[in-house]
Order: structure tokens, then sequence, then C-alpha cells
């Protein structure tokens, strides 16, 4: 690029081509938006303010042709000046690089057209052997211009994204968080649930780009948070809860991975995050915990870790609906817990038939959702009797 832009034609153009080159810079731009409106579909789609902004390109790139060929030491930082402005970064917001080098390219067409027609015979070959040096540098300049515009969108992109993340994990106010979710991007709608677990002991970006890819491909909007030991994901259009946390499960570290119940919006995704890193702060408790697991599947150990909410469920989705149904399913749960899961030694400590037994343990079932013969369940319902009594008691 430098020798380009260092070493002079190999003879000078005479001055009388270099006049006509000047004297036709009207016509080669008007030739040159001719040209763009017939050959380029994408171009006539543009609104009147973003084809005039192209046009006046255009002929920014013809103008600072001639003075480029006139002074080709020229540096590349005033090339840019020249033809794209004060604001070159502008262009990337209107069209791709594609078609901003389909435009220069345009450009080049129409000026070695229109050479034979302007300039003396002898000058032809100096003329177009110039066009290509100078519209390889403006390629070279593009490129180096969207390749910047991106790198800072991309970090643009990724400090929203923490933003928001924060934003919905802290539960801040529902305006604060749409503003930061347009601001984003975010298009995950309804059904958002988050995911957390390990962060990975290497290859941190490819498996953070794993997890970005396999939520696209099923169809979820996904937010990313590192969080020293941990990553935290906020995934959006989430219909089946199970099916979203497995596909995601693998990109995590080892260890295990818990998600929280799907909320309506983003708005309300905190009560899905708190449940999540609680139920991952408690999941060393539950070694064979399943990955992904549940937060509600993790109740007892949340419980026991000092999990506010986790109590609170335990006593009124199971203590207290269990009292309500009558004294003889709590007596006939926790002996049947306190005995080592006997149907035999329940009916005989409670001087019942075994099918009178079996037949509380269903009701017990019914009313928690919890089943006393599945021993996981088991374990649930006797770890709701104790704080259900010591809630009481309190």
């Amino acid at each position: 690029m430098s020798d380009a832009r260092s070493t002079p034609p190999s003879r000078a153009i005479s001055a009388e081509s270099l006049r006509r080159l000047r004297a036709h810079l009207g016509v080669l731009n008007t030739a040159t938006l001719q040209r763009l409106d017939s050959t380029l579909p994408w171009y006539r789609r543009l609104t009147p303010d973003e084809r005039s902004s192209l046009g006046l390109i255009a002929q920014r790139g013809l103008t600072g042709f001639l003075s480029w060929f006139e002074r080709p030491s020229t540096s590349i930082t005033t090339l840019l000046g020249e033809v794209f402005g004060g604001a070159p970064t502008e262009l990337t917001r209107s069209i791709s690089l594609q078609r901003a080098l389909q435009l220069i390219r345009t450009v080049v067409d129409v000026v070695e057209t229109q050479v034979p027609e302007i300039v003396q015979d002898r000058d032809q070959t100096l003329v177009r052997e110039a066009v290509l040096r100078y519209s390889r540098e403006i390629a070279f300049a593009l490129a180096d211009v969207y390749a910047r515009a991106a790198e800072n969108r991309g970090a643009w992109d990724s400090r929203n994204e923490v933003v928001l993340l924060d934003a919905v994990l802290r539960g801040e106010a529902p305006d604060e968080i749409l503003s930061r979710a347009a601001a984003a991007g975010w298009n995950g709608g309804r059904g958002i649930m988050v995911i957390a677990g390990p962060t990975p002991t290497d290859e941190l970006p490819a498996r953070l780009a794993g997890a970005r890819r396999a939520a696209v491909r099923a169809g979820h909007d996904l937010l990313v948070g590192v969080q020293s030991e941990r990553i935290v994901l906020v995934v959006g259009g989430v219909t089946d809860p199970q099916r979203a946390a497995e596909v995601l499960a693998p990109w995590f570290g080892e260890g295990p991975v818990v998600h929280g119940p799907v909320s309506e919006s983003l708005v309300d995704a905190h009560r899905s995050a708190r449940e999540a890193l609680a139920g991952l702060a408690a999941a060393p408790a539950w070694p064979r915990a399943p990955r992904p697991a549940h937060a509600q599947d993790l109740l007892p150990e949340r419980a026991l870790h000092g999990d506010r909410a986790a109590v609170d469920v335990l006593v009124h989705r199971v203590y207290s609906p269990l009292q309500a149904a009558g004294n003889s399913l709590l007596e006939t749960v926790d002996t049947y817990c306190a005995l080592g899961h006997s149907l035999e030694g329940t009916a005989r400590e409670l001087f019942i038939h075994a099918n009178t037994v079996r037949y509380r343990l269903r009701r017990v079932s019914e009313v928690t959702g919890w089943d006393p013969l599945v021993p996981r369940d088991a374990y649930v319902l006797q770890t709701a009797l104790a704080v259900g009594r010591l809630h009481r008691a309190e």
C-alpha cells in the first residue's frame, strides 16, 4: 500500500488531459449516479437522503482521485478525509462493506469508460493505471473503516449486554430494564428463564460462542454474564424450560447447572435469577442432582443453606396444605419417613391397615405434588415438616 501511495506515475500526465478531467468532473459524477441507479437495486431502495449522501461520497471520490493523481504521496488518512468527510463511520451505518465496495467499483468503471473520450490518447494508459491504484487504496481504507466500526460495535454491544444483565438480576425498575433491553437489541419476548452454572476452566470464549449458537438454533435470545466462577444466562423465548436448559447446559464448566422457573418478561426475570442462583449455591449438598436441575428440585438444600424463599415454599406449599388436610396426613407421612419408608411399620405404629397408609400417602402426593413413595420426594416432605414446625414455633 505504501508503494502505491508514494511512487508517482512513471511520467506525468499532460496539463491538457488534467484540465479535461477537471472540466468533466460534473459529467463523470452524473454518469456515476446514473450507473448506480441502473445497476444496483439496493441503491434504488435507499431513502432520498441516503442516496444523496452516497452520491456526495462518489463525487468526493472523483475529486479525491484527481487530487491524489497530482499528489500520489497523499496519506491514507487525508484520502479518507477527502472521500468520506469528517465522519467515515457514518457510512457503515447506511450500507454494508460489500455495497460500499460496489459503490467504489461503479465509480471506477465509469471513469475507465469515459477516459478515452476525455484525455489525450497518450495519457489513457497512465490514467487507467492510476484509477486502479487509487481504487485499491480506497478499498483497503474501507476495509479498515468497517473493521474498526465492527470492533467498536462489538465492544458497545458487550457493554450493553453486561448492563442489561445486571439490571435484570437486580430487579431494577421496569422502565430501566426495558430501555436497556431496547439498546441491547433484545428480542426474547415472553418466556424468560435464568440458568446458572460454573465457569469453564479453559476455552471460555469458545464455550460462550457455542452457547450463543446453540441458543440461536433453538430459537432463543440470550444474555451472557460471566461472574468470576459462575456463568449466568438469561434465555428468552422459552416454552419448554427443561429442553432449553438441556441445550445450554453442556456449555458450562464441570459441576451443577441450575435453572429457575420461567418468568413472563425481563421485568420479572429477577425471580427466576434469584432461584437459579440460590439453587446453584446449595447444589453441592446434593451431589447426585440432575444436570441441569430445576431450582425447585433443590428446595431442601436451599432451605438448609438459609434461602428464605425455599423455606416459604416448603411451609406454604407442603406443610400448611398437609396441616389443613387434617392431622392424619401429617402424622402418616412423618411416621412413614421416621420408620425408614416402611408401609407395614407405619401401619403398626398408627394401628391402621397398610392399605390405609397407602391411601393417605397417595393423598399426600395429591395435596403437595411430592410423592412419599419416591425417596427424593420423601426427603422434600420430611424437610418441609421440619421447617414447618420451626415456622409454627416461631
